[in-house]
């Protein structure tokens, strides 16, 4: 399977990011910003250039992980307090990987090997980072390996690092490799929803006739986040009545069903989802009323994150501000004024 450079197909730039004197995060001596998390010692420290990082981790028979964040990130503090206090999971990770911590909002300086320059939050742009932590694994030659965006609970996360550490992206896709450790518990079929597009799907037919934009979820059996997001966050009312506004299709990705596509093709729904790069399950990708993708959303999502990227889509936000995480702040931040308080973790 080919890599892509952070989703967009091509080669990464290795990049270059200078290191200010104050460390990430800091305002003053004595003074941090709100929300800050200090990282684990054991991150890698250096000039952080990126080619140099790659090389020594190439020396060492490891691979660079780069890790956006950003201040008051709870899924940030929750990667950074739960997953790497399991000591084993810091060993597996410090065995087979250098971890670069990156901020989402940062100021500091950033060149790429053409000498071209940019903040950390440019670049974050630039990679299309929407949700933190974001964490991009990169294999010897500066590829994508694997993009982790959101957040992995410890066990799902394991899984991620033997992944990448086994060089497994040159045989099969994530879903696949995950789906193959999945829990028993697991159920063995995709849950239905309700006023879903019928089979077989005929989405260039659908974007031809409805003025609503259309949200696929790719699923597979045996997924315990798919369970997930049926029997908890699908049946949130408020989502629920969001979800009205959207025509919805479910797509297995093993399944070899033929499906015609937004853009009017047809081809094997794992095909599909193979072509388009969809490594997890569930993901949620919306698309416009022409059938071009708006948005999607992968990874470990509650209720309020789910019901955000549906509104981000339905409200047509996303045409005007083009960082999701951006929309959720100001979202959380007028429902706190309005006295809804907002659990993120819900």
């Amino acid at each position: 399977m080919g890599a892509k450079l952070f989703g967009v197909g091509i080669v990464l730039l290795l990049t270059v990011v200078r290191a200010d004197a104050a460390a990430p995060g800091a305002l003053t001596e004595g003074m941090t910003n709100p929300g800050y998390e200090e990282k684990p010692a054991w991150f890698k420290s250096s000039f952080l250039d990126l080619g140099e990082d790659i090389a020594e981790a190439n020396d060492a028979n490891k691979r660079v992980v780069l890790y956006f964040y950003q201040d008051g990130c709870p899924y940030c503090a929750k990667l950074l307090r739960e997953n790497f206090s399991d000591q084993a999971l810091v060993d597996f990770t410090r065995k087979h990987f250098e971890v670069v911590a990156l901020n989402m909002w940062g100021d500091r300086e950033v060149t790429d090997l053409h000498g071209q320059t940019q903040t950390e939050k440019a670049f974050a742009a630039a990679v299309k980072v929407q949700y933190t932590p974001t964490l991009i694994f990169l294999n010897e030659q500066g590829q994508v390996a694997l993009r982790v965006n959101g957040y992995f609970p410890p066990h799902k996360f394991k899984t991620a690092l033997e992944y990448v550490a086994e060089k497994q992206e040159t045989r099969q896709n994530f879903a696949s490799y995950l789906a193959a450790k999945a829990p028993v518990a697991a159920k063995g079929a995709v849950a239905p929803i309700a006023d879903a597009l019928p089979h077989p799907l005929k989405l260039r037919d659908n974007r031809e006739f409805s003025y609503r934009p259309l949200l696929v979820l790719f699923e597979q059996p045996h997924c315990a986040p798919c369970d997930e997001l049926h029997d908890d966050v699908l049946k949130d009312r408020a989502l629920a009545v969001s979800m009205t506004n959207l025509d919805v299709a479910q797509v297995d990705i093993a399944s070899n069903e033929p499906v015609q596509t937004p853009d009017g093709k047809v081809m094997a729904a794992s095909a599909w989802a193979k072509q388009i790069g969809v490594q997890y399950t569930p993901s949620l990708v919306f698309f416009d009323q022409q059938g071009k993708e708006a948005f999607r959303t992968e990874a470990y999502l509650k209720t309020f994150h789910v019901h955000g990227a549906m509104d981000y889509v339905i409200t047509g936000a996303y045409r005007h501000q083009p960082n999701f995480q951006r929309f959720l702040q100001r979202r959380n931040e007028e429902l706190q004024a309005r006295g809804f308080p907002v659990d993120l973790m819900e």
